[in-house]
């Protein structure tokens, strides 16, 4: 089967549906690839490279007229009526807003697989387009932010004075969220965030980012996406928008719910703005959830205030788009190509495929059946109990709280009791090492409990040196008369060397994640 790359129709859409080292890709699955002349020019992916990769440069017709056409936005109903009964498209579509687009799949025959319909189950986020634009949109988002705003991100201190940090507050944290999160901590600003789903607060604090709670905040849904709120909730999520607005310098939002936004910042909140803050909105493309915003443009309130409505962020950095773009199309080509030899087969008892599928054989699938997921791990189930007595319950707790005070008091004072007979009865030398033993205990554990959840791993990784002292001595034990010096320097051995080969591999695991392709 031949493989077509159109250009994309839209004068400012950049991203190109293929790149060379996808074709290559796509190639290897036994595809053959045409690609529109030019078309990953505003990529900045000459023809030349394609052509380089193995693709074949030809005119547009020739590319629709391909078995499998790829590309970034939906395709227009004049561009369907080129292709072939029996071809099949692959784009971002939402069909749920575009009926014509449907039926003209269904008249010509023409199989339409909708990228933004990926479902959320593990499996699938390699192919899952949403993620990757939206991550590539958040960390634009700041780029952005810091260009509207003006001023440094991070506090600087100068022989003139010094200035503070910028203020950041993001909405939502989702992928397009906690990459906006990472880029402007990375920045050296301040960053609170929020979202209604209170599971998602050691993700937000493991960024380095301030989790601001709030009454409104509300459970997950069964299909991953918040649940609605109620006005109560609606009430006091309104009332902390007004608060961290207010004090921010620059504010991210990025609540988009199945392609529609969700309204966080009114003119109100706006008019409380400092001059010269910032907003972007990230959910321009849905309608905003800025009040103010103008989907496309920036503009400037009367109170100073720049509101970023820009809709095209992933392309305005086109080649990583197109890259992250043409893999998760990579991907899904190699589910549809189970035998790597070029033809299409798509399995409608694979919920994935089934979701995707928007017209076959001239048959309207959409809307698809609802995949039920969570994003919240699920209750074991518990026998039915019979009820009981708040006060006896009570009672019962408060006993049973003191019955295990008294056990820890007792195995306290027993164990103070060993500790100094140990002393006692010990040489000299045996003080002077426990001591050590003691605070060394003590340290290790105030330091440990106080780092970042995000430098845990690189911490036991350097915590390999430790290992490597404890191992040295430990084998210059080994030779000890003594059996019960020997056993514990065994044992020493063992454990440091379980710590040490352990933390150098999941240090490489984690240098190999962020390891570029060769």
């Amino acid at each position: 089967m031949r493989i077509g790359v159109p250009t994309e129709a839209a004068p400012h859409q950049r991203i190109v549906a293929a790149t060379p080292k996808t074709v290559a890709k796509l190639i290897s699955l036994g595809y053959e690839v045409a690609i529109e002349a030019g078309a990953g020019t505003r990529a900045s992916f000459p023809d030349s490279a394609y052509i380089a990769a193995g693709a074949v440069v030809a005119p547009a017709a020739s590319v629709w007229a391909a078995d499998i056409v790829i590309k970034m936005d939906e395709p227009s109903v004049a561009e369907i009526a080129t292709m072939r009964p029996g071809a099949t498209v692959i784009s971002r579509m939402a069909p749920s807003d575009r009926p014509d687009l449907v039926d003209a799949l269904r008249d010509h025959g023409v199989t339409g697989l909708c990228l933004d319909a990926v479902p959320r189950i593990s499996r699938a986020q390699s192919l899952d387009v949403l993620s990757s634009m939206s991550n590539i949109a958040g960390y634009r988002a700041v780029i952005e932010a810091a260009e509207a705003y003006g001023g440094m991100f991070g506090g600087q201190v100068t022989a003139a004075g010094k200035t503070a940090p910028a203020s950041v507050f993001v909405i939502g944290a989702g992928v397009a969220g906690l990459a906006a999160l990472g880029a402007a901590g990375s920045l050296g600003a301040q960053v609170r965030a929020f979202d209604v789903r209170p599971e998602v607060a050691e993700q937000i604090e493991s960024m380095g980012a301030v989790f601001v709670r709030s009454a409104g905040q509300q459970e997950v849904s069964a299909d991953g996406y918040a649940k609605p709120l109620t006005e109560e909730q609606l009430q006091a999520t309104a009332e902390t928008y007004a608060e961290e607005s207010a004090k921010a310098d620059v504010v991210i939002t990025t609540a988009l719910v199945r392609g529609k936004a969700v309204r966080t910042i009114t003119a109100a909140m706006v008019a409380s703005m400092r001059p010269g803050s910032v907003i972007v909105d990230l959910a321009a493309s849905g309608g905003g959830n800025c009040e103010l915003t103008v989907p496309g443009e920036k503009i400037v309130t009367g109170n100073g205030v720049t509101i970023v409505g820009y809709t095209d962020l992933p392309g305005r950095m086109a080649s990583q788009a197109s890259q992250l773009y043409g893999t998760n199309i990579v991907n899904l080509l190699v589910l549809l190509t189970p035998a790597k030899d070029g033809a299409l087969t798509l399995d409608m008892d694979d919920i994935v495929q089934r979701s995707i599928t928007v017209t076959r054989d001239g048959e309207v699938l959409w809307p698809p059946p609802p995949v039920q997921v969570s994003a919240a791990p699920q209750a074991d189930a518990a026998p039915a109990t019979p009820a009981e007595d708040p006060a006896q319950a009570a009672e019962r707790a408060k006993l049973a709280a003191k019955r295990k005070e008294q056990k820890m008091l007792a195995y306290g004072g027993l164990a103070a009791v060993l500790i100094g007979l140990a002393i006692t009865f010990s040489p000299v030398a045996f003080v002077g090492y426990f001591t050590v033993f003691i605070l060394a205990v003590f340290i290790g554990f105030y330091v440990i409990t106080n780092v970042s959840h995000s430098l845990h791993t690189p911490l036991m990784a350097q915590t390999n040196a430790i290992s490597g002292i404890i191992l040295v001595g430990a084998i210059l034990q080994l030779g000890s008369s003594n059996p019960w010096v020997v056993a514990l320097a065994f044992a020493a051995a063992t454990v440091a060397s379980i710590n040490i080969f352990g933390g150098f591999l999941v240090a490489s695991r984690m240098i190999n994640m962020f390891r570029k392709e060769a």
